[in-house]
């Protein structure tokens, strides 16, 4: 399958990430179908996507989006608590929590009821694919793809590939990322060392820049204005921290 073959998107999956995942899609013109556990998950997902912090009404209220592309992109989208509803899919994209259990679970089901040829990609901030793909029978067509957050607003996607993951496969999903607005990235998969370019790299800066702090070598406002001055972040290592830790990343 190519990226012009992919037009009907599902998301395994909603809340804040699938949700902004699924806006991406529908505000580029693909037809998605968000299933979720229930109607009250998807309540939620609704109003995430119209009402959120980066939801629609609000780049309304902004200027960004007019209500004609708001109403536009809203028809786009469809919900449903059944798997099946998501058979006819081209691309399926998990977004479930981070738990290795509770998605090989969900790629199971997925498998049994989505028709061979579509493309699975799972949004895991670090489990292997290639532990991942286990639970599925077309092993070359599943695919990592780490979104950041907010979804529809960060523009950088980790595409993670493992052994069995067909070049074909990785291409495709180059294209799409390319169609949707967002930049990509090739990851080969590591199983054992969890978390893929940027979440290693970040965590790592964080970790020295804590033991710089708490060696009692500089306080965490100059280490955070030493990175974004020195080297021209735009925000500090530790600011950076404190905003993950509250959700923003």
């Amino acid at each position: 399958m190519n990226a012009d073959e992919i037009r009907r998107v599902g998301l395994a999956g909603g809340g804040v990430m699938g949700g902004g995942i699924a806006m991406t899609f529908a505000q580029h013109g693909y037809s998605v179908v968000i299933r979720d556990i229930s109607d009250e998950a998807l309540a939620k997902t609704r109003a995430t996507i119209q009402h959120g912090r980066f939801g629609w009404e609000g780049a309304v209220d902004r200027g960004k989006l007019t209500r004609e592309q708001v109403d536009g992109f809203a028809k786009n989208l469809a919900f449903t608590t059944s798997a099946s509803d998501l058979a006819g899919c081209d691309l399926v994209v998990e977004a479930v929590p981070e738990d290795e259990e509770l998605k090989k679970k969900v790629w199971a089901e997925f498998d049994a009821v989505v028709k061979p040829g579509a493309i699975f990609a799972t949004n895991t901030s670090g489990f292997a694919i290639g532990s991942l793909n286990q639970a599925v029978s077309r092993r070359d067509r599943f695919i990592g793809m780490h979104w950041f957050s907010p979804a529809n607003i960060m523009k950088l996607v980790e595409l993670v590939h493992a052994q069995e993951t067909s070049e074909e496969c990785i291409a495709t999903m180059e294209a799409v990322c390319r169609r949707i607005g967002k930049t990509s990235v090739r990851v080969k998969d590591a199983p054992g060392s969890y978390g893929f370019i940027a979440n290693r790299v970040y965590f790592a800066a964080v970790a020295e820049a804590r033991k710089i702090a708490e060696a009692g070598l500089a306080t965490p406002e100059d280490i955070d204005t030493a990175m974004k001055l020195g080297y021209n972040w735009p925000s500090g290592p530790l600011e950076m921290f404190r905003g993950a830790r509250s959700g923003w990343q």
